[in-house]
């Protein structure tokens, strides 16, 4: 059967299927936010701890992060943003103009699936950090052994699945609020828990040079060797692993689903919220924190879980890092298995389909392997999603450089495209092949899988269609895409240009809030500078508890209270 979305009346399609009207635009702090936002997360303490585990060097964790990671904000700037501007569309709806129905679903479903789990690990982590403030044991099984955790899990899912439901916006300004504050206490912890670490290592509190701080990181944290004392990984695979991270995202292009509402693809660059400030610092901060842990507990770093790990080095505050932390990045990944959901049940709702999924979400939390397994999963998930990225990249950009036609497929009203299907199928023999055969490191094979897949998808749809020139069909679209823009810039036309806040309450509001994180920092440079003996030490160091502690919860309000002022008056 056939189906030509070109005949259907705009205002039978949903908004979601629709490319992004221009008074809907974003601005960069929005994408700052939001992905600051997302990318300081709870999982931060996982990886942190994952890179030790690992055995890498300190030079290589330096260096190897810093490259890895905008390498990452490249690929964000140079294949995702640009595609998903000139598109306005979701991979979802982007996807099913070029390969029809059957590919779609597959994709979508495999994509419910992935961010599914992912938003599942991220409540489990957030939840880790309850069950240390309830006592609960830690959950070391792949099973939930207490139903106290399981009440925790619920409770910490409901308000992922809530705020994800309103889309977004919700998203946007959840994560806006809570990504300063995050990347405070990522930055404070290591500052707290380095004098305890330096006494354990120099004999002393306090660091006198760079030199200390090298020596004390490469003989208690990234010591190059693993826990069982074999030779860890390289710089290499330190890049690799930082650039991969995110392939679904950024090579897999998920992500246009947020950045098809960027004003310009420069905006890309945002991304580096997210990966300097997020993955850099904090996956260095998450290593030197739980390094400290381990020592003031006693214990493995391998052994401990979030909640033990940001307790130790923040106190109060540390509980709500990683229950915050895991709820950013959780709302994010909801929102984007929401969309997928509502590209398979075309008839409901972007609101429906994101509570249904998120029920199914909160009952996967509940089993503690999902983030205990998150890095193979993440891994794996690129692997799978990249081939696609592949197809899209070659119809998008190859394309129209080559003289072959965009949409073609579209144009002969397929609803299953062989070439499409043929590729991705092909893209994944290749690279789960590459990986059995151990030919390249298990980091890059997305790589290699991205370049197969642009070319077997040109050759392919060469033999398909794509060659073909299609006049009538350019045009109709053409004309479709005019009438869809003039009725958006008739509804923008109607909607009051929003007002600024100048009042002196919101002003006063965000000194205060700004304040709040001003002081917590302060309270950070005073455990570490001002500790000449472990006594001293443990003073500041509770000092920093109670205030930050009392600085939270200041900056959440006022936070909070100044953004409903402005939304208000924006109303």
């Amino acid at each position: 059967m056939k189906t030509d979305s070109r005949n259907v009346d705009i205002a039978q399609i949903g908004d979601e299927q629709l490319p992004v009207a221009k008074h809907q635009l974003k601005g960069w702090k929005h994408f700052m936010g939001l992905y600051a936002g997302e990318h300081v997360a709870a999982t931060e303490f996982v990886f942190g701890a994952t890179f030790v585990a690992l055995g890498a060097t300190m030079t290589d964790i330096l260096f190897g992060l810093l490259i890895g990671n905008i390498l990452a904000v490249l690929s964000w700037t140079l294949i995702t943003t640009p595609i998903a501007v000139d598109t306005r569309l979701s991979l979802y709806t982007y996807l099913h103009k070029i390969a029809g129905d059957s590919m779609t679903k597959l994709y979508n479903w495999a994509n419910v699936i992935i961010f599914t789990v992912i938003s599942a690990a991220m409540i489990t982590v957030s939840a880790t950090a309850v069950r240390f403030a309830l006592n609960i044991p830690a959950q070391l099984d792949w099973y939930p052994t207490n139903l106290a955790f399981v009440g925790v899990v619920a409770a910490v899912g409901v308000i992922v699945v809530f705020v994800a439901m309103y889309g977004f916006n919700a998203v946007s300004d959840f994560s806006r609020i809570c990504a300063p504050w995050l990347f405070t206490m990522f930055v404070c912890g290591p500052l707290v828990l380095m004098p305890a670490l330096a006494d354990a290592v120099i004999g002393q509190t306090f660091l006198t040079s760079w030199a200390d701080f090298m020596h004390i990181g490469s003989v208690s944290v990234w010591t190059g060797l693993t826990p069982s004392g074999e030779q860890g990984i390289g710089l290499l695979e330190v890049i690799g692993f930082s650039w991969a991270a995110n392939t679904i995202t950024h090579f897999g292009l998920i992500d246009m689903a947020m950045l098809r509402f960027a004003k310009r693809k420069v905006y890309g660059l945002t991304t580096s919220a997210g990966m300097l400030f997020g993955h850099y610092v904090a996956w260095i901060s998450a290593g030197i924190m739980g390094a400290g842990t381990a020592i003031i507990v006693q214990k493995s770093i391998t052994e401990l879980d979030p909640g033990d790990v940001a307790f130790h080095a923040l106190g109060l505050s540390g509980l709500v890092i990683v229950i915050v932390a895991g709820w950013t990045t959780a709302n994010a990944n909801l929102y984007r298995a929401g969309l997928a959901a509502q590209a398979i049940f075309k008839d409901k709702s972007r609101i429906k389909t994101t509570a249904t999924v998120g029920m199914v979400t909160v009952i996967i939390a509940c089993f503690p392997f999902v983030f205990t397994k998150l890095l193979p999963l993440l891994t794996y998930a690129g692997l799978l999603v990249v081939p696609v990225g592949g197809i899209v990249f070659a119809e998008h950009v190859i394309f129209p450089r080559i003289g072959y036609t965009r949409y073609w497929a579209h144009f002969q009203n397929l609803t299953h495209s062989t070439p499409a299907v043929a590729t991705w199928g092909l893209g994944l023999v290749f690279g789960f092949g590459l990986n059995a055969l151990d030919i390249i490191s298990f980091y890059y094979l997305f790589i290699p899988t991205w370049i197969f897949t642009i070319i077997v998808y040109t050759l392919l749809a060469a033999k398909y269609g794509a060659k073909r020139q299609y006049v009538e069909e350019k045009a109709e679209m053409d004309a479709f895409d005019k009438e869809v823009e003039i009725q958006q810039e008739r509804q923008g036309a109607e909607i009051p240009a929003p007002a600024i806040d100048t009042s002196l309450l919101s002003k006063l509001l965000q000194v205060v809030s700004w304040g709040s994180l001003l002081v917590t920092t302060l309270l950070a440079i005073n455990t570490f500078s001002l500790s000449p003996d472990v006594a001293n030490y443990e003073g500041n160091r509770e000092l920093f508890f109670n205030l930050a502690f009392v600085c939270t919860i200041i900056y959440f309000t006022t936070a909070y209270w100044s953004m409903r002022r402005h939304k208000a008056l924006a109303k």
